[in-house]
């Protein structure tokens, strides 16, 4: 939106705050009563509504703005986060905000239905314009996050994109089949970095699962922790069921779950200890020998829930 441009052009610089809300009120009120249908918004997308939906876009952050909308004596609008960022004075003509609300603006804003900003991706619902935002947020067409941990990579991406990514630009490990036989061996295993990680990723079913090891500082102790993780949506992820199992001395652990989705940050599941989880002394147990090396071979599985 051009800074002071739309229905707020004809405002003058310096006018009364009365003259100043009944001409926004005015020709926001004319706008909503001359809008098009909402079948013609609905099969021509935003194309009809695009004057005032450049109109809800702060000039500052470029977002869409939600209630409160403020707006200065002159009738320059923005966001409420960008009336902290500027300190309380209009970015387009330095006036001082106060605590100005443009209640027409708002109003106009209830009137619209626009499409999901996911439409591109394959989203074709269209919301009204309140209720669009809580839509995108979960959104099942929405980017996926990069799973990879141990970096903040800021990657998004559908999974075809995301495993590319992985092999290409982590150079993460990639194997077909449902079963696998990981062995990690650690020549000092006395010394655990926090998130000290291992990620493989196995195509099975058609999908694509993430497995983590990870070994990391439980409070001040040392553990190992085995997980995996399903490159869709939570829905999706409750179709399949999986096991991992690690031991030796005659002895075993085992652990059966359902794989969570990577809409769940890697973190996240880490911190719920929703896996595998392996103190050091039992690793080195299992790892045999002068327990100077850990040796862990962990084995496991991935089926579909009938």
């Amino acid at each position: 939106m051009a800074p002071g441009g739309g229905i707020f052009a004809e405002i003058s610089e310096s006018p009364s705050e009365d003259s100043t809300f009944s001409t926004a009120n005015d020709q926001l009120e004319n706008f909503q009563l001359s809008k098009p249908s909402n079948n013609s918004i609905t099969k021509a997308g935003i194309s009809s509504t695009n004057g005032v939906h450049e109109l809800l876009e702060c000039p500052v952050c470029t977002k869409s703005m939600y209630p409160p909308i403020h707006q200065c004596p002159n009738g320059h609008t923005l966001c409420s986060s960008c009336k902290l960022r500027v300190h309380n004075h209009c970015p387009t003509c330095r006036y001082e905000l106060g605590n100005i609300r443009c209640l027409a603006l708002e109003k106009v804003a209830e009137s619209l239905e626009l499409p999901c900003r996911h439409q591109n991706l394959g989203c074709s619902d269209v919301f009204p314009y309140y209720s669009k935002l809580k839509h995108e947020q979960m959104c099942r067409f929405r980017p996926y996050n990069c799973p990879y941990a141990g970096s903040e990579c800021l990657v998004t991406g559908d999974i075809p994109t995301l495993v590319t990514h992985l092999r290409n630009d982590h150079k993460v490990d990639m194997h077909d089949g449902c079963t696998f036989n990981h062995r990690y061996v650690k020549s000092n295993p006395q010394e655990v970095e926090n998130a000290t990680w291992m990620l493989t990723v196995f195509n099975c079913f058609g999908q694509h699962f993430c497995l983590h090891f990870e070994a990391f500082l439980l409070g001040m102790a040392p553990v190992y922790m085995a997980f995996l993780r399903f490159m869709g949506d939570d829905n999706e992820a409750k179709n399949f069921n999986y096991s991992l199992e690690v031991g030796g001395n005659g002895r075993k652990l085992i652990w059966q779950g359902v794989p969570r989705s990577i809409r769940d940050s890697h973190r996240k599941v880490r911190d719920s200890y929703d896996g595998l989880v392996i103190h050091r002394n039992m690793a080195l147990f299992f790892s045999g020998g002068n327990r100077q090396e850990l040796k862990l071979r962990v084995t496991g599985r991935i089926w579909r829930e009938q």
